[in-house]
């Protein structure tokens, strides 16, 4: 090691041992000043890493200004009790963000959210319009994807943080082309913050067509785990015949009725039994109470063979076969008043429909017609509103947390407020924002959204995620990268070496430990405030810095 370098690590230790033996300074010990501005922090010079600056935690925490610098709330916000989180977050519920879903998810504070719901864009290869002089008209979007609709950061990031994810990518370009590959790079770096955003308890229900159903389904398995996938939903969206275009009675494949909707849920997320109304079990008859029932057999037939127990006579009648319930059975149910006798004196037990709940829903879903009426909108893709509510009412409770990363024409926010959940949506048109504070009033039967009192929030700017930098931050990642420059990853002296944000600010990147590293000054430099590191790379060897 350099004499220079012994020197300066024997006087940070020195100067180490006399803070611990004093009392806490006004002014952080790691730093005698104010803070600079920017990513860069000036600190002393040191050959290891001091364990809070030999402060207690507490201390540490609350007592050193200018180390333990705070994210600010992002404007827009407040910390009222219904913001999300509202020690860390200035988010309110009702609010719609418009802009990159990416950059405004990486401003929501960890596990923080209960369910999340996204219809993202098919691959389709088409794109969409609402019809002029419609309700959505101005909302339009395109679902035709190449690989300069990615940032390279992008695919670095999953390349350094997911290894399995980056082969799961690398394997679909083989198989279905750039396209392909293209779109779901663009999926999976989003999938990556809904997973961090998401509670322990959560849920994420992903719908899709069969276009990407398969590949977006490994891009899940990779991020979320195989072992928290929980249910493919089939919902048909079409009744009765399907169109096919076709000649001489040929054609290429079955018409196609149905969407996908991918069901994960983290570790401890269950879900709520959805009963569904058995459409071949009819209630015909009614009471004098106007209680709807149906009639079932209180007799056995031949086929159900001999039954001497239950062979007896009651109230004159005495069947052939013999009863379908033990003597004492069927008086309870003669004093419930669940006998009936009809117009032939032969006995049978009534069946009420409020005693039957229905079956409970698996994941055929064939009961949610398509949007149509007074409900549709004529904006492409939009989904209709029962389905939604089954899905808020089936994976969360009153007063949780919705997100719709790709809310359209909000559909989803609609729901969540009529079943009194929080929600959040965003979009990268403003026209989502407009077309919420039209249904909310309509759906959800709150008039003042429709006369401008201002409770939906409209956001252009990302949050931002209020997480505190460890004290000497700085000090922690020289030690952590042994002082070399992650940029040329040459070794430098830590006076040489500048704090960095490894996601750039202006591209959502988070001022919190895992998002900082150390570069030497002319690394940062180089990169600047918007540049990924993949991007740094490139402009290194293009200087000849890296072969």
């Amino acid at each position: 090691r350099p004499l220079e370098g012994r020197i300066t690590g024997m006087r940070h230790r020195r100067f180490l041992r006399q803070v611990a033996c004093s009392k806490p300074p006004t002014a952080p010990p790691c730093e005698q000043g104010q803070p600079e501005p920017g990513p860069t922090i000036s600190a002393p010079a040191a050959g290891h890493m001091p364990r809070t600056c030999g402060l207690t935690e507490a201390h540490a925490l609350f007592n050193t200004p200018s180390c333990a610098v705070r994210a600010n709330d992002g404007g827009g916000g407040d910390r009222s009790q219904d913001g999300l989180n509202s020690s860390r977050s200035p988010v309110k519920s009702r609010t719609i963000f418009t802009g990159d879903n990416l950059y405004i998810m990486r401003g929501i504070p960890s596990e923080s959210i209960d369910l999340i719901y996204l219809d993202p864009p098919f691959n389709s290869k088409h794109d969409y319009a609402a019809p002029i002089g419609s309700t959505a008209a101005g909302a339009a979007f395109k679902d035709t994807w190449t690989l300069e609709d990615i940032d390279e950061a992008w695919w670095g990031e999953i390349a350094d943080t997911h290894q399995s994810l980056y082969k799961t990518l690398d394997a679909a370009k083989e198989t279905a082309g750039k396209s392909m590959m293209s779109y779901l790079i663009y999926m999976s770096i989003r999938i990556i913050e809904m997973h961090r955003i998401l509670k322990e308890t959560g849920a994420l229900y992903l719908h899709c067509d069969p276009t990407a159903s398969h590949y977006l389904k490994q891009i899940l398995d990779a991020v979320f785990g195989f072992k928290n996938f929980r249910n493919e939903i089939i919902w048909e969206r079409n009744k009765g015949r399907t169109k096919i275009k076709h000649q001489s009675g040929v054609v290429r494949s079955w018409g196609t009725q149905h969407d996908t909707i991918l069901f994960y849920g983290k570790k401890k997320h269950a879900v709520k039994i959805i009963y569904t109304k058995d459409v071949e079990k009819k209630f015909p008859y009614e009471d004098n109470n106007g209680n709807k029932f149906a009639l079932s057999p209180a007799i056995l037939s031949a086929s159900m063979g001999e039954r001497p127990n239950q062979e007896y006579e009651y109230r004159g009648y005495r069947p052939k076969y013999g009863w379908r319930y033990i003597k004492k059975t069927l008086k309870k149910l003669d004093r419930d008043g669940y006998l009936y006798w009809n117009s032939k004196g032969t006995p049978h037990k009534k069946m009420y429909e409020s005693d039957h709940p229905g079956k409970p829903l698996s994941n055929i879903w064939n009961d949610i017609d398509a949007v149509r009426g007074k409900e549709r909108l004529d904006y492409p893709t939009q989904k209709p509103l029962a389905l939604l509510e089954r899905i808020i009412e089936a994976s969360s409770k009153h007063g949780d947390w919705v997100l719709d990363p790709f809310c359209g024409c909000a559909t989803a926010c609609s729901a969540a407020e009529k079943l009194n959940r929080k929600w959040i949506g965003i979009d990268i048109s403003k026209k989502a924002y407009d077309l919420v504070r039209e249904r909310l009033g309509r759906e959800a039967g709150i008039e003042k959204f429709t006369k401008g009192a201002g409770i939906v929030i409209n956001r252009t700017s990302p949050p931002i995620r209020d997480g505190m930098r460890t004290p000497c931050v700085k000090d922690m990642l020289y030690g952590k990268q042994a002082g070399n420059c992650m940029g040329c990853g040459h070794h430098f002296e830590y006076r040489h070496m500048e704090v960095d944000h490894i996601i750039p600010k202006s591209k959502g990147g988070q001022d919190v430990d895992e998002n900082l590293q150390l570069l030497c000054g002319h690394c940062n430099k180089v990169k600047g405030g918007r540049l990924g590191m993949d991007e740094l790379k490139v402009k290194l060897r293009e200087k000849g810095i890296l072969t």
